[in-house]
């Protein structure tokens, strides 16, 4: 009897174990993401760059950071945009290109938002991209002369933070 007692205490303490691990390791997986909710109903999550960029300054390097969001109350519903610390040169729109895993290179459009310093792609379907993807490239130019800047994002954690933006933005998965 003793050995059953002490067997299923051991088994049950294995267990409690486990769950705590696999909670531990959720939030992990969340903890490169920075969550946001606006005033104006903007749901936001953002990841940064594993690699860094210099600035035009050449002094700094910084990473640039991956957003998607959500509007509560508004079209287009779903967002992306990459946020720069040095100004595109392009004033409406850009041409990015986009690898996610190890697929071929796509190119998109993108509007260049304040400044130039943010690079905007509308609409479900890009988001819809990345859930269950690892991986996501993007490779753009600064202008005609300044060079090409490149973002390299590990989306560990990207389908759990696409949840809880739509939980919170009360709207379906893309």
């Amino acid at each position: 009897m003793k050995l059953f007692v002490g067997i299923g205490g051991a088994v049950a303490t294995a267990v409690l174990f486990a769950s705590v691990c696999g909670i531990a390791q959720a939030d992990s997986v969340l903890d490169n993401w920075r969550f946001d909710t606006g005033s104006d109903g903007l749901v936001t999550a953002s990841l940064h760059a594993t690699n860094k960029l210099i600035t035009s300054g050449g002094t700094l390097s910084y990473s640039p950071i991956l957003t998607i969001a959500c509007r509560a109350n508004g079209e287009p519903r779903w967002s992306e945009w990459l946020q720069l610390n040095d100004a595109v040169s392009a004033s409406r729109t850009i041409t990015v290109s986009v690898t996610v895993d190890k697929a071929s290179k796509v190119n998109e459009s993108w509007s260049v938002g304040a400044r130039g310093r943010r690079l905007v792609r509308d609409g479900a379907d890009g988001i819809r991209r990345l859930v269950s993807a690892d991986r996501l490239q993007l490779s753009w130019r600064f202008g005609l002369l300044s060079g090409r800047g490149e973002a390299d994002f590990d989306l560990a954690g990207f389908s759990e933070a696409v949840g809880q933006i739509a939980g919170t933005c009360n709207t379906e998965l893309p």
